[in-house]
């Protein structure tokens, strides 16, 4: 399904997040990894992005799929989610990730990027109104202006390489 213009400046913050899950995946399956590099990386990449972009989906996104019975129940998950990766991104603050915790967070962080996308934001297009989508896309705006929207390239300091 094409994304609507007001869901957009998310997707593209998504993409990000699948650019730097799929980048920590290669550079784990290579099998040199510079821990300390990675977990500088994410931890930015929360500060300057991901951060403003969960508040807004908890503030906007996720009370208007709440309103329609069918999107409940991947709201919740998706809210539990955003906990746990709260959890690894302040892991990776505080250097505490190892080899097995990068696995698991580019692998948790993928899987509901993905869940978002098929399921919430997909579901929220079909119950939606234009009107509704307006609205709701005006409010996004407004709060993701102050997301740097960086999207950090790969290195051979971070790949491993």
């Amino acid at each position: 399904m094409l994304r609507d213009k007001s869901l957009i400046p998310l997707s593209r913050q998504h993409q990000h997040a699948l650019a730097l899950c799929v980048r920590l995946d290669r550079a784990l399956k290579a099998g040199k990894i510079d821990l300390e590099s990675w977990q500088a990386e994410i931890a930015q990449i929360f500060e300057q992005e991901i951060a403003i972009h969960f508040a807004a989906e908890e503030k906007y996104v996720f009370p208007a799929a709440a309103k329609f019975p069918e999107l409940q129940p991947v709201v919740q998950e998706l809210l539990n989610e955003h906990a746990t990766l709260r959890d690894l991104f302040a892991r990776a603050r505080s250097r505490s990730l190892d080899r097995a915790a990068l696995s698991t967070f580019a692998a948790a962080l993928a899987q509901h990027v993905r869940k978002e996308e098929r399921q919430v934001f997909e579901g929220m297009q079909k119950l939606m109104s234009a009107g509704e989508m307006a609205a709701l896309g005006a409010a996004l705006e407004r709060d993701l202006e102050s997301a740097t929207n960086a999207c950090n390239l790969p290195t051979a300091r971070n790949t491993g390489k």
